[in-house]
């Protein structure tokens, strides 16, 4: 897998989160059980624990996108695109795993493994700036 694909891949993930949460609040709001501002950003909600986590998921895919967009367009952009063709794909399965602890536990065992792959992917990014720097 190519750095490139792995970025778009990573961005269709990041959008596929997004669209799971937004789905049921349109889905309540379609049917009238919800007006459409009770989403209001820093108000409490009454989603059920699963939209919660799926939302908060999405939200860290977003944070960390444009570092992986960044580091992969600065790549190709440098001519060396190997640095990103060699690990991008890691990135996204550590992403898409961390994703998917997030979205079935919040318990302290499914939060620790879900830093530690955060921390992989942070690492990574740092292994490609250096190689990119170099």
């Amino acid at each position: 897998m190519t750095g490139m694909t792995a970025l778009l891949l990573f961005a269709a993930w990041t959008l596929i989160l997004m669209f799971i949460y937004v789905n049921y609040r349109v889905l309540l709001t379609m049917t009238g059980k919800k007006p459409a501002n009770s989403w209001t950003r820093g108000q409490p909600n009454d989603d059920p624990p699963f939209i919660t986590r799926v939302h908060h998921a999405h939200l860290n895919a977003v944070e960390n996108l444009p570092v992986f967009a960044a580091i992969v367009l600065a790549a190709y952009a440098l001519g060396k695109n190997a640095v990103v063709d060699a690990v991008g794909a890691y990135v996204l399965y550590l992403r898409l795993a961390q994703s998917t602890i997030h979205m079935i536990s919040i318990s302290a065992a499914a939060v620790f493994v879900r830093a530690v792959f955060f921390t992989l992917q942070a690492l990574l990014f740092l292994y490609m700036i250096w190689e990119l720097l170099h």
